[in-house]
Order: structure tokens, then sequence, then C-alpha cells
């Protein structure tokens, strides 16, 4: 796992072992996941989307706690998979990093509960896993425009976007701060300290 420029996301690469039959690699270790973020991922809920290419949906996020974190691949085609520090108070607040997620590299990333995500289908029928640590739960779903021009997500300029009417009329990150409906950054990290607290020590024996 290397972790992205945002604290609590991070990118899995794994190594790709193809053959005459095809290729082969682990696309999730919970050890990994748990040696980088310090507690495992409790799955509540996996999620499969199909998207036609220059679809965009997000910018995503949940109520802290318990929000929802996120463990995210490609097994179809290609996306611009997207994270944005969306917790009030954060050192990175309003930063976004950019990972391609396709079914070449087969590359996945984490995103801890309170940041923000969207992708772009790249391609047609591109098909997106999500792995979730809390059930959905529409009482505590946020969202915020990724088209912002505040935030200045960098998306394909030669794909035009297709929102849903729900994330088109998503207030701006500003917009969003002034209602109150961010995650505090300080909460946030006390939840990650008290998921930190429910796991055994990590050591080279127990790995």
């Amino acid at each position: 796992m290397r972790q992205l420029s945002i604290p609590g996301a991070w990118v899995h690469e794994p190594e790709v072992i193809p053959d005459s039959r095809g290729s082969f690699h682990e696309w999730f270790r919970a050890s990994d996941l748990g040696e980088a973020a310090g507690h495992g991922l409790g799955l509540a809920q996996a999620n499969f989307s199909t998207s036609r290419r220059g679809t965009l949906r997000g910018i995503h996020f949940a109520d802290v706690p318990p929000g929802q974190a996120k463990y995210v691949k490609c097994v179809r085609g290609a996306v611009l998979d997207v994270i944005v520090d969306v917790r009030a108070g954060s050192p990175t607040y309003g930063r976004w990093e950019a990972v391609r997620l396709d079914d070449a590299d087969h590359r996945a990333v984490y995103i801890a509960e309170g940041l923000g995500h969207a992708f772009m289908a790249l391609t047609d029928d591109a098909g997106v896993l999500y792995l979730c640590s809390e059930g959905y739960a529409p009482g505590r779903e946020r969202g915020i425009d990724p088209l912002d021009p505040e935030l200045g997500i960098e998306w394909p300029a030669d794909v035009a976007p297709l929102l849903s009417g729900k994330d088109a009329a998503a207030p701006s990150l500003a917009e969003a701060g002034q209602l109150g409906l961010l995650p505090s950054y300080a909460e946030c990290e006390a939840y990650y300290a008290r998921l930190r607290a429910r796991e055994p020590a990590l050591s080279p024996a127990g790995r």
C-alpha cells in the first residue's frame, strides 16, 4: 500500500502475474491494509457499478462517525478515480488526488472515512467494485459538486461529463461548509484512533 498525498488515502499496486491462460493478482490483502491504516476494513457492504464513458459519480462521503471507508477497484475498462479531502480543519482540506484504475494495472484505492470520493468512466461499460465499511444510509450520505471550479479537479478535457440529477445539484465545497455538511477533521481523527484501538498490535509474527 502506498500512501497518497492526502492522509487516509492509499493506493494498492499489485504484482500482476501473466501466463498463457491469462493473469493472476492479489487485489486485496487485509494484512497490508491493516499495516498501512493501523486497522482493518470491516466489510459491511459490497457494491458494483457499470458506467458508460463520461459518467461522473460523486463527490460522495458520509457523516462521521461512522462514515464509510471504501476500497475501490476497476474490474473492467478504466476510470479516473479521485479522492478529495472534505474534512473541515484538515491540513490538506480541499486537496484532491487522482489515480487511474483499470483492468490492466489492477490498482485499487482505499479511502478512509470522511474523505470524498468520485470517479469518471474513461471507457464504455466500465465496471467498478467497492468494498464498504458501512452499509448505505441515505440520511448520512452527502455530496459535493464534482465540477466545483474552486476545487479545480482536472477531469479529462476530451470526455463530456454525465452526472445524475442529484450529483449535478450538489453544493460546492464552500457551500457545504457553510451549511455544516462537512465532516470534522478532529472527529475523523478521533474515529480513526478508536478503530486502531480495537486492533491487536501488528507484529512481524502476527502478519
